[in-house]
């Protein structure tokens, strides 16, 4: 892994064997807040109990600024999130969210957490990582899904996550209502959702992403 400063100041990593950044070049806290925050949480609220689940954990920045928002808004969150290749502690340490995002001890927590259980991270914000592959870990304890933070990487570097398969499972988890944010808006991912019931909305991205795309379970 290679730390890359981004546009607004914070940082990325680049996963040197894919070719791919963790986050937007043009700002990595930026494109977490648009896209899972206010695209993500928000739009489930006035829910004050929201279950997330989050493809691909990575740095852990989804996860961070979803801890900020339960503190800020007086909301419970648990929080699911799936990640093959977990990072290393001294590389979460070196992308210093921690000095950006002001939660006391949060973002140190997040990533000590066990891998394969329940942590209590905070009163409001209950954290479940899960070490595996998408396409081979059953999901069936989780409890129905408000909300699915999917941040894998691009379809040019893991085009089976972007396929009808996975995009069912993550249907099947989400309850009625709920939805599905994603910085992806290629044509055919998109149809790909429609195909397995997903209503399919673009809407503005961050700097840097023209669109993103929200999906809905109705």
């Amino acid at each position: 892994m290679t730390i890359v400063p981004t546009k607004d100041g914070s940082n990325t990593l680049l996963h040197e064997e894919l070719g791919e950044h963790y986050h937007s070049i043009h700002g990595a806290l930026q494109e977490s807040q648009h896209i899972f925050i206010k695209n993500g949480l928000a739009l489930q609220a006035p829910k004050k109990k929201i279950v997330v689940f989050e493809m691909g954990f990575g740095t852990g920045l989804n996860a961070l600024l979803a801890l900020d928002y339960a503190k800020k808004h007086g909301i419970s969150i648990d929080y699911y999130s799936i990640e093959a290749y977990p990072i290393s502690i001294e590389e979460s340490q070196s992308l210093a969210y921690d000095q950006i995002i002001e939660v006391e001890h949060a973002f140190s927590l997040l990533h000590h957490a066990d891998w394969n259980k329940l942590s209590i991270i905070s009163e409001d914000f209950k954290l479940h990582k899960i070490e595996g592959f998408l396409e081979e870990t059953a999901l069936d304890f989780l409890p129905q899904v408000d909300v699915v933070f999917y941040d894998a990487f691009a379809p040019n570097a893991q085009a089976h996550l972007w396929e009808p398969p996975i995009l069912e499972k993550m249907f099947k988890l989400l309850t009625l209502g709920g939805h599905l944010s994603t910085y992806c808006a290629k044509g055919q991912f998109k149809r790909n959702l429609k195909m397995v019931g997903f209503e399919v909305k673009g809407v503005p991205g961050p700097p840097g992403k023209r669109e993103i795309t929200l999906a809905y379970k109705l």
